[in-house]
C-alpha cells in the first residue's frame, strides 16, 4: 500500500474510532521536521502493551534509506496501528530525544453469546458475524455485527428488532461480549396494489406474484414476509406473464414499498403500463444458411398465426428450432426471433432469422458450490459437454432442468472466456438445499373416512439424485404400506426407472359389504418425449383376496345338520312369500352378499399380471390450482400376461382450463373408457366384479361411492354394486373467487352440471357349489344335502343418463387442498344411491 492511501485510510478510520469510541483516543505530539530532529528506530520505546510483541509494534514504524524515521513515517505507522484493531488507545509522545509509543491494548474476547433470539438460532448468528471467541474485541467491528443480526431478521420479516451490544469484563483484560435481542413482531405485507392494470384484474395478479399479504393464517407459511428480492423478482413474473397474453410493450414500471408505522407493515405497489395486446399476423423463416431451408423449421415453431401473441412459446420456439438445427449438424445455427408490430391492426408478425453464430466451442464445464450432490448428477442435465459447440439456447435448457430438480437453492450458470478467443468456460453455481422430508398427513373424506399417513422420503438420496419413499397409512376403512423408489437416469439415459411395493386393505363399510387386501409389485419405465408429452410403460402384478363380516357369511343351509336350528334370523329364501317351505330354508334376514363376492370369498386369492402405459399430454399453467390448458390422460393395461384373469382396459380423461371474465375459469372434463373380456375366468366366459369400472362422484357428483351402475337387486341380499364394463362422462364447471375476501386465503367457488353413466356388467351370475355347508347364502337343489348350485344372480343394468347440478367450495389451504361439494341428481337409475354431500381433504405438517 503506498504512504498516501495509508495516510488517507488512517485518518478516516482514526476519526470514525473517535467518532464512534470515545474511549479510544488518540494523541499525536508534534515532532520536529529538521534533520536533526529525526529519530532512529531504536529511539523509540513502547509501554503499555502486554500480548503484542515490543518488535512487532516498531515493525510498524518505516525507517528511511539512512535509517532515520522522518514525520512523515512516524505518522504512517500511527496509521497503520490504528488499522489493526488491535488497540482501544494509541499515543506517540516524545520524551527527551526519544519516541515513546502508549497503546491500551483491546480486550480478548472470552466468549459470544446471544440472549432473547427464538426465531433464529445461535448456529446461523454466529456464522454471520465477525466478533469470535479468542478473537481481539473492537467496537467498530461490533456495531457491523449488530447491523449484520439486524439484516437477517429483517429477511425473516421482522424490521422492529432492537439488538444491544452488552459487555462484560473479566479478568486478564478479557470481556464478554452479549447481544442482546428483542426480535419484535413479524413485519408482513398489509396491502398489494396494482396501477394501471386494466386487462387483468388486481385478485388476478396477485396470483401470479409470489408476495402476499398477511391474514389470519398467514403464521402457517411465509409469504406474506416483506423480502426486497422477492418484490423485485416478482416484477419479473409480471412483466412475463403480460408477455405471455399479447402484451409485447408491457412494462413493469416500479415496484414501491411503503413501510406504514400505524399498520406495523409495508405497503407495495407495483405501476403497470400495459401497452397494446397483440396477435400474430404472420409467422415466416429466413435463413442466411444456404444449405439450411428456414420453412423446414416451420413444425417446431410453437407461434400460430391468429393466435395471442405468446412470448414463452416463442422462447420455446427459438429453443426447439436451435436444438434442431444442431442435431442436422448446424451446430453454430443460431435463430433470433424479430417482432415488427403493426400498431393500427394490433398485430405482430413475426420472422425467425436462422444465422450462422459465432464458431464457440466449450472449452470447461466448472460444478461450483455443490457439498452433497455429485457432480455426475449436475452434468447429466446438459445435452453438451466440453468440446461441444456452445449453444446457448441447451444451457438455458440446463439451467431450467437443474431448477426443476429442487435439489438446489440457487442455481446460476455463466460464461467467461476460455484460453482463445473461440473457447468459452461455462460456470454453473450451485447450493445444495435439504431435499429430505418427514411428515405426518391426516385428513377426511365422505369415502374414506378419516385417514393418517406417515412418510420419509429424500428425493436425493446419497447425493446420487435418487428418490425413495417409505409411508404407512392407517384409517377407517383404508390401511396399508408402500415403498418407492426412482432412478431418473436408467443407465445414464433420460429414462426413468420406477419400483414400487405396496399393501392394502380396504375395509367395509357402508359402501361396500366385503373387504378386499391387496398386495402388488409395479416396476415402470418413464419417458419425457417433449416438455407437454410423457409416456409411461409399466408391469404389475398384484394378488387380491375378498374377506367379508362374519354377519355375512353365518348361513348354515342344510336341514339335517345337528347345528341347524332354525330362527328368525332363518326364513325361506325359495319362496319368501311361503316360511313354511322349509325345504329351501336359507340365511337371508340379515343380509347376503352379492353372488360375484361369494364366488370370490370360495375362490380365495387371485393373482393379475398385467402390462400397461399412459400417455399424458400436459399444457396446464399450474398443475395445483390450474387456470388455462389442457391435461389428457389416456391409458390401457392388459391383463393375461400369467395369472388367473385375461383382458383389455381402456381408459381417457381429458380436462380443458380457460379464463373468462372477472376472474372465472370455465372447466370441461371429459372422460370415457371400456372393459375387454379376453378370456375365461373361473371356468366362465366372464369377468371379475373387482375388475369392472365402479364409478360414483368420480363420475355424476350427487351420487354415493359405488352408487352408479349395475346393481345386485336379489331379494334381501346387500345389494351391492356390480360394476360396469363401459362408462362415459361430460361434466361443466365455472370456478370463482370470492372477491370480497382476502385473495391469500385461497377460497373458491363452483357451480357445475355433470353427466354420464355406467352399464354392461359382464360378470358371473351364477356358479356350481363345491361346499355346501361352508357357502353362505347358497341354496340346495334338493333337501338330501347333496351340493347344487347357487340361486341365479338378479341385477338392473339399465344404460340410463345419470345428471346433476351443484355448487362446491374450494380451499387450497395451508392445511392442504380441501373440497366441499353439493349435488342434486336430476336423472337418475331406479336402484343408483345419492349422496348430496361431499367432502374430501388433507394435510402434511
Amino acid at each position: 500500500m503506498n504512504v498516501g492511501m495509508r495516510v488517507l485510510r488512517g485518518t478516516l478510520l482514526a476519526a470514525l474510532m473517535v467518532a464512534t469510541a470515545p474511549v479510544a483516543a488518540v494523541v499525536a505530539v508534534p515532532l520536529m521536521s529538521s534533520p536533526a530532529a529525526a529519530q532512529t528506530l531504536s529511539s523509540i520505546s513502547v509501554e503499555g502493551n502486554r500480548r503484542v510483541e515490543l518488535e512487532t509494534i516498531r515493525s510498524y514504524f518505516k525507517p528511511d534509506a539512512s535509517g532515520r524515521l522522518d514525520q512523515a513515517s512516524i505518522d504512517d505507522g500511527l496509521k497503520a496501528l490504528i488499522e489493526t484493531g488491535l488497540f482501544q488507545d494509541v499515543r506517540i509522545n516524545r520524551v527527551g530525544g526519544r519516541l515513546v509509543v502508549s497503546v491500551v491494548e483491546n480486550p480478548v474476547i472470552n466468549r459470544v453469546a446471544f440472549e432473547g433470539n427464538k426465531k433464529v438460532k445461535d448456529d446461523q448468528l454466529t456464522a454471520e458475524i465477525q466478533s469470535k471467541p479468542r478473537g481481539t474485541f473492537s467496537r467498530p467491528m461490533v456495531q457491523s455485527d449488530v447491523q449484520r443480526i439486524v439484516e437477517i431478521y429483517r429477511h425473516s420479516g421482522r424490521y422492529d428488532v432492537r439488538v444491544t451490544p452488552e459487555i462484560v469484563e473479566q479478568p486478564n483484560n478479557r470481556v464478554d461480549l452479549i447481544f442482546s435481542i428483542s426480535e419484535g413482531g413479524k413485519t408482513g405485507i398489509k396491502s398489494i396494489e396494482f396501477i394501471g392494470n386494466h386487462a387483468f384484474s388486481s385478485y388476478r395478479l396477485k396470483d401470479v406474484i409470489k408476495t402476499h399479504e398477511s391474514n389470519f393464517l398467514s403464521f402457517l407459511g411465509g409469504g406474506d414476509v416483506y423480502d426486497p428480492d422477492r418484490v423485485e423478482a416478482d416484477r419479473d413474473l409480471l412483466r412475463r406473464y403480460y408477455l405471455k397474453h399479447g402484451f409485447a410493450d408491457v412494462q413493469i414500471v416500479a415496484a414501491l414499498t411503503e413501510y406504514d408505522p400505524a399498520r406495523h407493515g409495508f405497503l407495495v405497489t407495483f405501476k403497470i403500463d400495459e401497452g397494446q395486446q397483440y396477435r400474430v399476423g404472420s409467422v415466416t423463416f429466413e435463413s442466411s444458411i444456404p444449405t439450411l431451408d428456414g420453412n423446414s423449421l416451420r413444425s417446431f415453431s410453437r407461434v400460430n398465426v391468429g393466435a395471442l401473441y405468446n412470448a414463452e412459446a416463442l422462447e420455446k420456439s427459438v429453443e426447439e428450432m436451435q436444438v434442431e438445427a444442431s442435431r442436422r449438424g448446424y451446430a453454430f445455427a443460431v435463430v433470433r426471433p424479430r417482432g415488427d408490430r403493426n400498431f393500427d391492426a394490433h398485430t405482430v408478425s413475426i420472422v425467425f432469422a436462422i444465422d450462422e453464430g459465432p464458431r464457440t466451442y466449450i472449452e470447461r464445464i466448472n460444478i461450483r458450490g455443490n457439498t452433497r450432490t455429485r457432480d455426475y448428477v449436475i452434468r447429466r442435465e446438459f445435452d453438451i459437454s466440453e468440446g461441444d459447440a456452445y449453444n446457448r439456447s441447451l444451457v438455458d435448457r440446463a439451467e431450467r432442468r437443474l431448477k426443476n430438480l429442487d435439489f438446489f437453492k440457487t442455481v446460476k450458470i455463466t460464461t467467461e472466456p476460455g484460453s482463445s478467443s473461440d473457447r468459452v468456460i461455462l460456470d454453473v453455481d450451485v447450493e445444495d438445499k435439504s431435499t429430505g422430508d418427514f411428515s405426518i398427513s391426516g385428513g377426511y373424506s365422505t369415502t374414506q373416512g378419516a385417514l393418517a399417513e406417515v412418510s420419509v422420503s429424500e428425493r436425493n438420496l446419497l447425493g446420487r439424485g435418487l428418490f425413495a419413499k417409505a409411508s404407512v397409512q392407517y384409517g377407517q376403512y383404508a390401511r396399508g404400506y408402500s415403498l418407492s423408489f426412482v432412478e431418473p437416469y436408467l443407465l445414464d439415459y433420460r429414462v426413468a426407472l420406477g419400483l414400487d411395493l405396496y399393501q392394502r386393505e380396504q375395509l367395509a363399510n357402508q359402501y361396500i359389504s366385503y373387504n378386499v387386501k391387496t398386495l402388488g409389485f409395479s416396476p415402470r419405465l418413464g419417458f419425457g418425449l417433449r416438455e407437454d408429452l410423457t409416456l409411461q410403460l409399466r408391469y404389475s402384478i398384484y394378488q387380491q383376496e375378498i374377506g367379508l363380516p362374519s354377519v355375512l357369511r353365518n348361513c348354515n343351509n342344510n336341514i339335517g345338520d345337528p347345528n341347524y336350528n332354525p330362527s328368525p334370523a332363518f326364513v325361506a329364501a325359495g319362496n319368501p312369500a311361503s316360511p313354511s317351505n322349509t325345504s329351501s330354508l336359507g340365511c337371508y334376514a340379515d343380509g347376503e352378499a352379492s353372488l360375484p363376492i361369494r364366488q370370490e370369498l370360495e375362490r380365495g386369492r387371485t393373482l393379475t399380471s398385467m402390462l400397461g402405459y399412459t400417455l399424458t399430454y400436459n399444457t396446464l399453467d399450474n398443475n395445483k390450482n390450474p387456470t388455462e390448458g389442457l391435461l389428457i390422460d389416456f391409458r390401457q393395461d392388459f391383463a393375461g400376461v400369467g395369472g388367473d384373469v385375461k383382458y383389455l382396459k381402456t381408459a381417457i380423461d381429458a380436462k380443458y382450463y380457460q379464463p373468462l371474465v372477472s376472474d372465472i375459469v370455465g372447466l370441461v372434463h371429459l372422460q370415457g373408457g371400456i372393459l375387454n373380456n379376453l378370456g375365461s375366468y373361473a371356468g366362465q366366459n366372464g369377468i371379475r366384479m373387482l375388475d369392472n369400472f365402479q364409478m360414483g362422484p368420480n363420475l355424476v357428483r350427487g351420487f354415493a361411492p359405488n352408487g352408479i351402475g349395475p346393481r345386485d337387486i336379489n331379494y334381501l341380499s346387500t345389494m351391492d354394486a356390480l360394476g360396469g364394463t363401459k362408462y362415459w362422462g361430460a361434466s361443466v364447471e365455472l370456478q370463482m373467487p370470492f372477491w370480497f375476501l382476502p385473495k391469500e386465503v385461497g377460497l373458491k367457488g363452483a357451480v357445475y352440471a355433470d353427466a354420464g353413466s355406467l352399464w354392461d356388467y359382464k360378470g358371473p351370475t351364477s356358479y356350481a357349489l363345491t361346499n355346501e355347508f361352508n357357502t353362505p347364502g347358497c341354496i340346495p337343489s334338493t333337501s338330501s344335502g347333496n351340493p347344487g348350485t347357487c340361486a341365479g344372480l338378479q341385477y338392473d343394468d339399465t344404460n340410463v343418463i345419470r345428471t346433476s347440478a351443484g355448487v362446491g367450495l374450494i380451499w387450497q389451504s395451508p392445511f392442504g387442498p380441501l373440497r366441499f361439494d353439493y349435488a342434486v341428481p336430476i336423472t337418475k337409475g331406479k336402484y343408483d344411491r345419492v349422496q348430496e354431500f361431499r367432502f374430501g381433504g388433507g394435510t402434511t405438517f
